[in-house]
């Protein structure tokens, strides 16, 4: 039943895919579209021969190494700290107290809103393109984090401590355990939103990467190339959101066994 399923999945999906591009063709072909947009074969015939024709001063995949290098750096601190706050501030209301004010003030604040203000302290080098990305991160990591702590069974801890298990093992074996999925969860949305944010930095002062891929077409005038760079991010994009789910269905078979 479940590979029946998972096969309708895949054939809607392709035959959505296939529609679009029908649809894309015809409208570039057919329709005055076609005078300021290139249809899928043009983009198609850019983005192959981008493998192996350098544009600025490195191929397609050279671009996409370098993005991906900054998302997973600051991704990375951005998640470390980000479950490290969430998880004090849901377990110590001390914590909460002192961090959750600010936290909740810096929050509503988009990534590409600390562009200009991380650039001045920062400059332009990587050190800026690796705190943005953190920045697209840490958010979501914190509250996911934090609520998950807020959530645990209360329940679960008292026998925890009747039956004499110290602090130490409560949090690693019952609080950790039962945050996990939460932390996922926010993972999976942080991944994404760092994603826009390198693109968004790369759009200033950088020269490689998938978002000046996109900035130089925009300044030549190339929509083809624009295109190019689009399908590339929304590519990669969907490959890292289902490389979290896959880790995520690892470490937490227990929890998706239970739901």
């Amino acid at each position: 039943m479940k590979r029946k399923i998972d096969l309708e999945k895949t054939v809607y999906a392709v035959a959505a895919i296939a529609f679009f591009f029908l649809l894309w063709g015809f409208l570039t072909t057919f329709t005055p579209v076609k005078e300021t947009t290139p249809g899928p074969i043009e983009v198609l015939q850019l983005l192959v021969s981008s493998f192996y024709t350098p544009i600025g001063s490195k191929v397609i995949v050279g671009h996409l190494l370098v993005s991906l290098r900054r998302v997973l750096v600051g991704f990375s601190v951005a998640t470390i700290i980000g479950i490290v706050l969430g998880i004090a501030m849901g377990t110590s209301r001390w914590a909460e107290a002192i961090f959750k004010p600010i936290f909740e003030l810096l929050r509503p604040i988009p990534p590409i809103a600390w562009i200009s203000l991380v650039i001045l302290f920062f400059g332009i080098g990587e050190t800026s393109k690796y705190i943005l990305c953190g920045i697209g991160a840490f958010t979501n990591v914190t509250l996911n984090a934090y609520t998950g702590a807020q959530n645990v069974d209360p329940e679960l801890i008292g026998c925890a401590r009747m039956l004499g298990t110290s602090e130490r093992d409560i949090f690693f074996r019952v609080i950790l355990p039962s945050c996990t999925p939460q932390i996922f969860a926010g993972m999976q949305v942080a991944l994404s939103t760092s994603w826009m944010a390198v693109l968004a930095a790369e759009m200033v002062g950088a020269q490689e990467g998938c978002g000046w891929m996109i900035q130089r077409g925009s300044d030549t005038l190339n929509i083809t190339l624009v295109m190019v760079g689009m399908i590339v991010i929304g590519l990669v994009g969907m490959l890292l959101a289902t490389l979290m789910r896959t880790i995520e269905r690892r470490l937490c078979s227990w929890n998706i066994m239970e739901n």
